[in-house]
């Protein structure tokens, strides 16, 4: 019981690391996390929050003055996605960042094949994932809670895939990009209204350092 206690406290103190510090820069929040949580936490937390992808991110953290340099970097590329693909939400969390296309976006109502805007903004976000090439992509598909679980699970894979294969078509190094489907399970929004399912039928890409941007980023930590 003490020991589940403590895992609560830690957990909880993360997660209002991130949500409720208003005042913290992300390069701030970047320095602190990795040092107290690793992949196991990461999906704790993802899990506890019902938001893989900030368990995902956090999972990945290194923290430190190293997480801090990461989280400065991230910051830049952020803004930069956010200029150049007005149509995606941009959150920066951590050392990471965390861009949302929803389904009005990407794809037709119960359909994995791209539209024609779709591949528009694709390519907007491509010309500046290319340009931070020392970065990993995780693509995170998901849907509403419409439909039997197997049906969605298969549904929300294959968005993600359709969104993998379209970057790499472009240029993307396959090696960068990893596929998740969650389908139904991890709902980000209201089940129970109209829009709160179309902003689950989602696919979301997590990007973070790779081991590049991390050596890097060690070797300025350590001048």
């Amino acid at each position: 019981m003490k020991k589940t206690h403590i895992n609560s406290i830690v957990i909880l103190s993360l997660v209002l690391s991130f949500s409720a510090c208003a005042t913290w820069t992300k390069t701030q929040k970047g320095a602190v996390v990795g040092t107290a949580t690793g992949g196991t936490m990461g999906a704790i937390i993802g899990q506890a929050t019902g938001n893989t992808a900030l368990g995902a991110i956090i999972g990945a953290s290194i923290g430190g003055t190293t997480g801090a340099i990461i989280g400065n970097k991230m910051d830049k590329q952020a803004e930069e996605i956010k200029k150049t693909v007005p149509d995606a939400n941009v959150e920066r969390v951590g050392e990471g960042i965390v861009v949302e296309f929803n389904s009005n976006v990407l794809f037709g109502f119960d359909k994995s094949g791209l539209s024609n805007d779709a591949k528009q903004n694709l390519d907007k976000l491509v010309l500046v994932l290319n340009s931070y090439s020392d970065t990993d992509i995780e693509l995170q598909g998901h849907t509403d809670s419409k439909g039997s679980t197997g049906y969605n699970q298969d549904l929300s894979l294959k968005r993600a895939y359709a969104v993998s294969e379209y970057l790499t078509e472009r240029g993307i190094l396959r090696n960068r990009v990893n596929t998740k489907g969650f389908g139904e399970t991890v709902p980000k929004y209201e089940n129970e209204t109209a829009d709160g399912r179309t902003k689950n039928r989602r696919v979301e890409f997590l990007i973070t350092a790779n081991e590049k941007m991390k050596a890097d980023a060690e070797r300025e930590a350590a001048k």
